[in-house]
């Protein structure tokens, strides 16, 4: 028989993982199987793909504009503001500057006459614009019924450039607002390039802890719905407007239909 003749399948190189199955169930990277001492070279180029979707993410300006409109049509009115952070390399190496206000736009701030409102929305790129472009609207969207029925004013939506979590307390002390929500482009990882993150705190001032504040994160469609983050986000304004605290001190018991107090879920959450 000549050398030539002679055929290798692949399923007689690559040694099949017994996890397989449970791929399925999760965007993990699980059950990639191995040649050797390697992964296959497909599941090798499927992570270099992720990884450079990643970087990509990280870099992708923030689209303003386009998510202005979106809030127009909801009768939303939109300010931007910037980060002290002059660049995105600047922000990527020096997050200290994302968390504080530019003179520019503390000035900006200052001169509004409408502010003291219940609760001020806060919409920064973060570390993924990508994740802001695609989920913040929908999930105001889906949140200002709840809003409505607890009868909270809403001041207008800030959208912040180069802006970490912690820059919703420095807009939030100058708005003089009772409660803060800044929705934020989460860190991206290899099969989550798209996840928005809700941080919600009460009586916010610059110089928060961070254990002074309730996150929800990975929302998106692959991960928790628009109906359930916005639910869960508006019992947390609620249980944190009637006790008066946020953070550790205020425990997410949203999945609980016993701890509903006025809201309750107007549809089925998915």
């Amino acid at each position: 028989m000549n050398k030539q003749d002679i055929t290798v399948k692949s399923e007689d190189i690559i040694d099949a993982d017994c996890w397989g199955e449970l791929r399925e169930f999760t965007d993990a990277r699980i059950a990639l199987g191995r040649t050797g001492y390697s992964v296959p070279t497909s599941e090798y180029l499927k992570f270099s793909l992720a990884h450079a979707m990643a970087r990509d993410t990280i870099n992708t300006p923030f689209d303003r504009d386009m998510l202005a409109s979106k809030l127009s049509k909801m009768g939303l009115s939109t300010i931007y503001v910037e980060s002290s952070a002059s660049s995105r390399s600047v922000f990527l190496t020096r997050p200290d500057l994302g968390r504080r206000l530019s003179e520019e736009s503390r000035d900006r701030l200052r001169a509004m006459s409408d502010k003291e409102a219940d609760v001020l929305l806060v919409i920064g790129d973060g570390l993924s614009s990508k994740a802001v472009h695609k989920q913040a609207a929908p999930l105001i969207q889906h949140l200002l019924p709840y809003l409505n029925e607890l009868n909270l004013t809403l001041g207008p939506v800030i959208l912040a450039r180069q802006s970490r979590v912690a820059l919703a307390d420095d807009i939030a002390e100058i708005m003089h607002c009772k409660l803060v929500v800044i929705l934020i482009g989460e860190r991206p990882g290899l099969s989550s390039p798209d996840s928005l993150g809700a941080y919600m705190t009460y009586k916010p001032y610059w110089g928060r802890l961070e254990s002074e504040r309730n996150c929800i994160s990975n929302i998106r469609p692959a991960g928790l719905s628009y109906s359930r983050a916005a639910f869960k986000l508006a019992w947390l304004i609620e249980a944190a407007f009637s006790m008066h605290k946020s953070g550790t001190a205020l425990k997410d018991q949203s999945d609980d239909p016993s701890c509903y107090r006025l809201l309750k879920p107007h549809q089925k959450l998915e």
